[in-house]
């Protein structure tokens, strides 16, 4: 008799292990559709988004590079991707603080390997080598090169260059098209850590012409009459914002954020805001 009991308690303990042990693998553990909170959980997602620093999307970017992102009168970072990574914000429910960091730390996804920021948004055009540092989202913005020249320069395209020099900012798209078609045009290149520094140079005739993305070019020339665009180059390139290879879920907020922002109008009045026109239909 004592030997029944023991196999029975046995036999019941095994299947009450059982019981549990099966109740544990069907049990759901994703998270279900959630309001944003300050602590950046996604809505929609069944992931929760990880930012570096709680309540913040804390975003990367070099400036200055007008009108995707540089500083008022107010010494406030602005600019069209200033407004769209808001809208990443907001759908966190978080705030979005800015950091102006070198942009080949950004391409090369050594501010996501240090966890310095969430993401990128700096008018980064997505190439296959830029991917394999970091994670991009959907394109936002089509861009080209374009080449900015003083008003009184007979220059209208690159081998009119030949014996001259032409500005270009580092670690761009526009240093490698420079580059690229140097020998083939007979001038020499020089290089500048930004933007600004290589459009003033134009202007003070230190250099023949400067090559970069057409959205800042045109927006210098607007600004400055001492100098003039000639010529642009389809590179055929795109925008995407940059984050690390591990932050899937924030990849997923927004791309869905720009999918909104695209249907429900606010990403034509934020282009209208900085480009004083519609944004082109895709």
């Amino acid at each position: 008799m004592t030997s029944h009991r023991r196999h029975l308690r046995a036999l019941l303990a095994g299947l009450a292990a059982l019981s549990l042990s099966t109740l544990a693998a069907c049990a759901n553990y994703s998270q279900p559709a959630a309001s944003p909170s300050p602590t950046g959980s996604t809505s929609g997602s069944a992931q929760t988004v990880s930012l570096v620093t709680p309540g913040k999307l804390t975003v990367c970017t070099h400036l200055a590079y007008k009108p995707f992102q540089f500083k008022d009168k107010d010494n406030k970072t602005v600019g069209f991707d200033v407004d769209l990574m808001d809208l990443v914000a907001k759908k966190l429910g978080v705030t979005q603080e800015i950091f102006d960091i070198a942009f080949e730390q950004i391409t090369s996804g050594a501010v996501f390997a240090a966890k310095k920021c969430d993401a990128a948004a700096a008018a980064i055009t997505i190439r296959a080598d830029r991917q394999k540092a970091a994670s991009f989202s959907d394109p936002y913005f089509s861009a080209t090169q374009a080449l900015l020249v003083s008003t009184d320069s007979t220059i209208t395209d690159l081998p009119d260059l030949k014996g001259k020099m032409l500005a270009v900012q580092d670690a761009t798209t526009g240093q490698d098209y420079g580059k690229d078609n140097a020998a083939a045009n007979g001038y020499t290149v020089k290089v500048f850590d930004d933007f600004p520094s290589g459009a003033n140079a134009v202007l003070a005739k230190t250099v023949a012409a400067a090559i970069n993305d057409n959205g800042v070019v045109y927006n210098f020339a607007a600004e400055n009459p001492g100098t003039k665009v000639v010529k642009e180059f389809n590179t055929h390139e795109k925008y995407g914002f940059s984050m690390g290879k591990d932050n899937a879920a924030l990849l997923a907020v927004v791309n869905d954020v720009l999918k909104t922002a695209k249907a429900d109008g606010s990403y034509n009045a934020i282009y209208q805001k900085w480009f004083g026109k519609d944004a082109p239909k895709d």
